[in-house]
């Protein structure tokens, strides 16, 4: 898989858990930029402000980036998918019940922890 479409990849899943869980860069972008992408940390969390810039993290980004911790390109492809797939997951929560969401989520949190815990 080629870099961008790993990132379009990454965008896209995040997009549509920003729309069904109002969700997106700390809880689901930055941990697959790391586990995906194999990201260090720090250079996840940069990049991930970065994409999420015009409404979010400008001054973050801004000092992420000047520390040298920013993947521009990486942050522009992952937002195209961010926006596609924001669309795509609010068309996807509008056919599903207030249990199913809750679930849903709390499988996606439980996955993404032990992910990250057994990583280390």
């Amino acid at each position: 898989m080629t870099a961008n479409i790993l990132f379009l990849t990454i965008g896209l899943f995040a997009g549509i858990c920003g729309g069904i869980f109002g969700i997106g860069g700390g809880v689901v972008i930055v941990p697959l930029y790391v586990l995906l992408a194999k990201m260090p940390q720090k250079l996840a969390t940069g990049t991930s402000l970065a994409l999420l810039l015009p409404p979010l993290g400008l001054l973050g980004a801004i000092a992420y980036w000047r520390a040298g911790n920013v993947d521009v390109r990486a942050a522009v492809v992952t937002a195209i998918g961010l926006f596609i797939g924001a669309y795509i997951g609010a068309h996807m929560s509008l056919g599903m019940s207030d249990v199913t969401l809750k679930r849903s989520f709390a499988v996606l949190l439980v996955v993404v922890a032990g992910r990250l815990w057994f990583s280390v």
